[in-house]
């Protein structure tokens, strides 16, 4: 099998890419530069016609959607532990609260994140509000997951849910409702950022100066 995974430091591919290091499995990597709409560009769009990152080539066979691709990747590596075994009651929580981060906080990133670009300008700064309101409601609900003293977000066992989480909390850096003023998601975040997968992962893409 082979992986050739186009992506932007930062951006949505990021917990893709530290998934492919968490499987210690070969693969390629492509920089798309999103700054100068490269994802825009004609040979880009016959792999993503969406024009976002992430792609993942599997076998010379092009997929897209974060979430959905680490859904693949963990249905390919079984036995990989980063996410629960089929028919139990752990996967029936997983994959509530996957689709609850795909739903409900990814497109409040964006609508924060997009808001000027994506929509009228003159109305950015109330959808940015609500964005940071329903941000601040996931943070809640992360939060009491973890007060019991578990280090993840699944209980004791790291996974994708906690990949995705920490590449959306690193997106809030610049809200007011950032995750890292939180106490409980601060100890959290500073607990999942010490794996050497995520210092590897950072090395990669050129990223510094969070969650410091």
């Amino acid at each position: 099998m082979s992986y050739t995974l186009f992506y932007a430091p930062g951006a949505a591919s990021m917990a893709v890419h530290w998934m492919l290091i968490e499987l210690d499995v070969p693969f390629k990597t492509v920089l798309v530069d999103i700054d100068n709409n490269q994802q825009r560009n004609q040979d880009y769009l016959r792999l993503n016609p969406s024009g976002r990152v992430p792609t993942l080539v599997v076998d010379d066979v092009p997929y897209g959607e974060s979430v959905a691709l680490m859904m693949m990747l963990a249905d390919r590596h079984p036995g990989s532990n980063l996410l629960p075994e089929p028919n139990t009651a752990q996967r029936a929580e997983w994959l509530q609260l996957t689709l609850y981060i795909a739903n409900t906080l990814m497109p409040a990133m964006r609508d924060w994140l997009y808001a000027a670009k994506d929509g009228d300008p003159g109305g950015a700064a109330a959808v940015k509000a609500l964005a940071e309101k329903r941000i601040s409601a996931t943070w809640d609900d992360f939060e009491k997951r973890l007060r019991g003293g578990q280090p993840y977000l699944m209980g004791t066992t790291f996974g994708t849910v906690d990949m995705l989480a920490i590449m959306l909390m690193r997106w809030s850096r610049h809200m007011t409702c950032a995750a890292t003023a939180r106490p409980v998601l601060r100890k959290y975040i500073d607990h999942v950022c010490e794996r050497p997968s995520y210092r590897d992962l950072n090395e990669r893409e050129g990223l510094s100066g969070w969650p410091d």
